[in-house]
């Protein structure tokens, strides 16, 4: 093993790479702007059409509810008091079923045609809602009604108890309350400590792919590759300064990736809260910063998921660059390598499954073991054992796609089949 060789062979491909535009923009321009605009802007999107939803005043159809006049008045003069509207848009139609299904109607609530009398005389009654389950809109407005009736459940218990000489707080003795003591940086790793794995993994095996295929099909294909092997270089430190070129693309892109979406977390975040808000507490104002209010991630964290993608990152270059070694054109190695993403995403998307915890034998599975130990550190919890043990199992793994890669690289039947 020639270093300088190896580095010579490196830096020669790093060069021909620069001047490819896929490369460029598999390992720098989708990770540093696509990526990041996706993440956020898919976000945004979704926040944006809850909103939009929520905007709109909730259509239903009120069934039955004959001799029960007094509710179905109040449902119908329902208000919103915080958007100053009526709370519901009650309409008719022949097919209330078939309308929610198309989605013209958002709910309907059949009242007992005997809900008051039932309800003066201590009879339990039921009021059914019919809606699309699954769809946002008809589950707004289920919302909306359940908390009517939560409402008007109240109040009557309340009228009652008040009829009896009894308090309210008969049946309501006491408040529950939420507070979080978590610290913020474990409540942004339990926020997005599913997904970036997720994406982590995704782009570093995209940021190999086209490198791989490239130095291998590619030179193949341009006949580049014959004039490489007859130069006085062993083909261990080719196949070598090919491989650190494969690898600088897969760490580059996870590189770049989060260094973009780290900038626009804290620039939108800085710009969302105006770079600080203003709190009462005990007379006097306090600064509240973008870090006290936006869940945050633990850097060290960070550090730590980027330590673990390196054997991660060296097993799929060494892998991709092998399997394109099989193919004759860069097309048909494509071919090869884009369906073996589907093989990537599934442990990701496994790890990213509540219920799905760290253990000794999820810590031996490739690329489920990296989704789950970087989603425990991104929280700030540290299984050194797993982590050790995650780390030592995945580099024997990449060690031996790397000696497999070498030894298909010195088979003249594969680098040039027929």
């Amino acid at each position: 093993m020639n270093w300088n060789q190896i580095f010579t062979v490196y830096l020669k491909e790093l060069r021909d790479s620069l001047r490819d535009r896929r490369t460029i923009i598999s390992t720098i321009v989708i990770p540093t702007l696509i990526m990041p605009l996706m993440f956020f802007g898919l976000g945004k999107i979704v926040s944006k059409v809850i909103a939009t939803a929520e905007e709109e005043t909730p259509s239903i159809m009120i069934l039955g509810g004959e001799n029960s006049p007094g509710v179905v008045a109040e449902l119908k003069a329902a208000r919103d008091p915080e958007r100053h509207r009526p709370r519901f848009r009650v309409v008719s139609v022949a097919d209330y079923k078939q309308a929610i299904t198309d989605k013209q109607l958002r709910a309907a609530v059949d009242i007992p045609a005997d809900f008051e009398t039932a309800l003066k005389q201590g009879q339990a009654r039921q009021v059914v809602i019919y809606y699309f389950e699954g769809e946002i809109k008809s589950g707004i407005g289920v919302q909306a009604l359940e908390n009517f009736f939560s409402g008007y459940r109240q109040k009557f218990v309340e009228t009652s108890l008040a009829a009896r000489g009894l308090p309210a707080s008969l049946v309501k003795p006491f408040e529950t309350k939420r507070k979080n003591v978590a610290p913020a940086q474990q409540v942004g790793g339990n926020l997005f400590g599913g997904i970036i794995p997720y994406i982590i993994i995704i782009l570093c095996y995209a940021g190999a792919m086209y490198p791989a295929i490239d130095l291998t099909a590619g030179e193949k294909e341009r006949g580049t590759m014959e004039t490489l092997l007859c130069s006085p270089v062993r083909r261990l430190n080719i196949v070598l300064g090919k491989f650190l070129l494969v690898l600088t693309g897969s760490l580059s892109a996870v590189v770049f990736m989060m260094l973009s979406m780290g900038a626009m977390a804290y620039i939108g975040g800085t710009f969302l809260l105006g770079g600080g808000a203003g709190k009462a507490a005990g007379g006097k104002v306090q600064v509240v910063t973008p870090a006290d209010m936006i869940p945050t991630i633990d850097p060290a964290g960070l550090l730590g998921v980027l330590a673990m993608v390196a054997p991660v990152a060296i097993l799929f270059a060494a892998l991709l660059l092998t399997i394109s070694l099989f193919a004759k054109s860069y097309k048909e190695a494509q071919s090869y390598v884009s369906p073996l993403i589907i093989a990537v995403i599934m442990p990701a998307v496994i790890g990213m499954l509540p219920g799905v915890e760290l253990n000794a034998k999820l810590a031996l599975v490739p690329i489920l073991n990296l989704s789950l130990v970087c989603k425990e550190m991104l929280s700030g919890v540290w299984h050194w054992n797993y982590i050790a043990l995650i780390f030592g199992s995945t580099s024997l793994y990449a060690a031996l796609a790397l000696a497999l890669c070498v030894r298909m690289f010195n088979r003249e039947d594969v680098m040039f089949r027929a």
